[in-house]
């Protein structure tokens, strides 16, 4: 806790840009950001690839369903990396 602390306070002392806090989900954050951009910029673009509107559907939920697989994958590697550690 101590260390923590210690890390807070730098930070706040620094005043520079933007921080983040030390975290083992810092990784699956940044790979939801991508995931979340990437979905954004099929959904604009589906119309694009196919007109159908099943097929538009298709892509989209099958996007959403594998994007949230690996993140539920990868949330569960770092936790369990976490366990591991303590």
């Amino acid at each position: 806790m101590n260390q923590e602390s210690s890390q807070e306070n730098e930070r706040r002392r620094s005043g520079k840009g933007f921080g983040v806090a030390p975290s083992p989900l810092n990784g699956v954050k940044l790979e939801l950001g991508i995931a979340l951009f990437v979905g954004g910029l099929l959904w604009l673009a589906v119309d694009s690839i196919t007109a159908d509107l099943a097929d538009q559907l298709l892509l989209l939920g099958g996007y959403g369903l594998v994007a949230a697989l690996w993140l539920v994958l990868r949330v569960r590697r770092a936790v369990g990396a976490v366990d591991k550690q303590a």
